[in-house]
């Protein structure tokens, strides 16, 4: 009982001198211990680091594909990352995959390229990872395990001081580690990723990308097959209970969609009827 309180209020100590922000979605606070701008610099050095690590695709179409795509999708996103110097990167690598960090920065592997049916697809897991840009995910999490460790260290120092028995000292710091991690830090990991599934349908489809594709994906996610782990034991929900917040999320955004979408093809229609009128006019 004595170990479990100096735990407590290490815990309430460190409370004290947390910051939050608050997810513009969904209203839920967030302990938030990494400022904006050290956040972007992370990001932008993250990514720097990727494109020297990966190799880059130099295939025209897939370029032109995911800069189209990556292009709506900002417009979308507007001012939901301030700053925002918009990058997209195709990565050449076999791996179902795509990323974003903060300042705009997004990759995509071709592996998610060739596995999606459509740009719709393609659409939905970028607007995804850029949710979790906006939401501020990354620095969240970056925050929870600070807060994590300096608990862990608080409390450590604690029981020292008041001669706590090592072995009882080294079963409390274990216990603590193990019920953070399932208890506190799995969830909030999953919640992320529902929270990027909602922002990122939003995204996707006000770029003019249908929010139903989201669906069709994860299905053939699913299909991919692989060991998992329980949903509480994973950072992922599972498969089942993604697709079928999707199912229920995405006839909500329909509207927005197709709005979207006749406003970006208005908008290229008259982009081609201006290229075209340039070109008669040089002949």
């Amino acid at each position: 009982m004595k170990t479990a309180r100096l735990i407590l209020s290490a815990v309430a100590v460190l409370g004290l001198l947390t910051g939050c922000t608050t997810v513009k979605e969904t209203g839920r606070s967030q302990l938030m211990l990494v400022s904006p701008s050290e956040e972007a610099k992370m990001g932008l050095s993250a990514f720097a680091q990727i494109k020297k690590e990966e190799k880059i695709s130099t295939d025209p179409a897939l370029n032109a594909r995911i800069q189209t795509i990556g292009k709506r999708i900002a417009v979308s996103v507007g001012r939901e990352i301030p700053n925002a110097q918009w990058e997209f990167v195709v990565f050449d690598s076999p791996a179902v995959n795509a990323f974003a960090l903060p300042g705009g920065k997004v990759g995509v592997y071709t592996g998610l390229i060739k596995l999606s049916a459509s740009d719709d697809e393609i659409a939905i897991v970028m607007g995804h990872e850029i949710a979790h840009v906006t939401s501020r995910h990354g620095a969240e999490r970056t925050s929870q395990n600070y807060a994590f460790i300096g608990v862990g260290l608080a409390a450590a120092v604690a029981m020292e001081t008041q001669h706590v028995d090592p072995a009882k000292r080294n079963l409390a710091l274990a216990a603590y580690g193990l019920g953070a991690t399932v208890g506190y830090m799995l969830p909030y990991s999953r919640l992320h990723e529902s929270e990027a599934d909602s922002v990122g349908l939003r995204f996707a489809a006000g770029a003019g990308y249908d929010p139903r594709a989201a669906v069709t994906f994860w299905r053939k996610m699913a299909a991919q097959g692989g060991a998992k782990p329980p949903e509480f034991l994973s950072t992922h929900p599972s498969d089942s209970t993604r697709i079928a917040n999707l199912q229920a999320l995405a006839p909500q955004y329909v509207p927005l969609y197709q709005q979207s979408k006749a406003r970006f093809q208005s908008a290229n229609q008259a982009a081609e009827q201006a290229e075209m009128n340039s070109f008669m006019k040089a002949k």
